[in-house]
């Protein structure tokens, strides 16, 4: 799940309701907005194909061959 956030007097709140239970522990990555945009952008120029992965997962995969 992705989803938008804003964040305001140090907490992190969801843009749109979430269909999670109270005391749901999660897992969180972080991501500029920006960031995602330029890679989302900067994928289309560079192949006319749809990549199968998500911005986030994309990136992530990037990290990771670069160690």
């Amino acid at each position: 799940m992705t989803i938008e956030v804003i964040y305001e007097n140090g907490v992190l709140k969801p843009l749109k309701p979430l269909n999670l239970k109270d005391g749901e522990v999660l897992v969180v990555k972080i991501y500029k907005k920006g960031i995602i945009e330029r890679t989302e952008k900067f994928r289309k120029i560079i192949t006319p194909e749809k990549f199968k992965e998500s911005p986030e997962e994309y990136l992530a995969r990037l990290r990771e061959e670069r160690r």
